[in-house]
């Protein structure tokens, strides 16, 4: 936790000196309280991108160690407009490669941003869910990810991840400058890359992006503990 006095000091640090010292310590906390298991990292090795990473989100920290996970892939994460609002989540999306969005809304120029982004065939990292889950498992998913994938002619690779919320639990308070890490086993699982499904003959817009939104979803799915799949535990 960076208290208010800390932060309003540290806001006069220049990003380049502050900005490696923060990735130095949030690898060192990572390092000291996550136990971290990783299952499919091969199936990072051979990705034709453009790709679209997508996983759970249970904490604050799903988005640093993905980073460090990621980082052969070299991903632009996709963050909500209000992580850059207190000055400690807005430490870690300068840590992370980002674009900001503004959830549950028609952000276009955010949306043109990130089709931009996978049609110059770079890689996207985001969190369909579109918020941390405050039940520990999976919620409906945003059908932006279907949107962002057919547009930015992106194919998509799973990944699920347990036990984060443990190691940096949500603050039942809404403050994020509050969270800590506590110690934990962290289980990552990769899937393997797909292709998101055509739609199908008399099908309307919305039916397809439900149904592609929900394929996409049960995949990240089949890579978690029954406990954690939520709304998509029917596999």
């Amino acid at each position: 936790m960076i208290s208010p006095r800390m932060a309003k000091f540290m806001n006069y640090i220049p990003d380049s000196i502050l900005v490696p010292i923060a990735k130095k310590l949030v690898n060192r906390y990572i390092k000291k309280y996550a136990n971290i298991k990783i299952n499919g990292e091969e199936n990072l090795k051979d990705i034709n991108g453009p790709v679209i990473f997508v996983c759970n989100h249970l904490s604050n920290a799903d988005g640093l160690i993905l980073n460090k996970l990621l980082k052969y892939n070299d991903p632009t994460f996709i963050a909500g407009r209000k992580l850059y609002k207190d000055f400690t989540t807005n430490l870690g999306m300068k840590i992370v490669k980002t674009v900001s969005i503004t959830p549950n809304s028609a952000d276009k120029d955010a949306m043109k941003k990130i089709i931009q982004i996978l049609r110059n065939g770079n890689n996207i990292m985001m969190f369909p869910e579109g918020t941390r889950s405050r039940v520990g498992s999976l919620i409906k998913g945003k059908s932006g990810i279907t949107i962002l994938s057919r547009m930015g002619k992106a194919s998509i690779v799973p990944i699920g991840m347990s036990g984060t919320e443990k190691l940096m639990p949500i603050n039942k308070e809404g403050k994020m400058n509050a969270e800590k890490f506590y110690h934990s086993d962290v289980n990552i699982n990769i899937g393997k890359q797909f292709k998101v499904p055509d739609r199908l003959k008399g099908e309307d817009k919305k039916e397809y992006e439900d149904r592609a939104t929900d394929f996409i979803m049960y995949e990240i799915a089949k890579l978690l503990p029954k406990e954690y799949r939520g709304v998509y535990d029917k596999i």
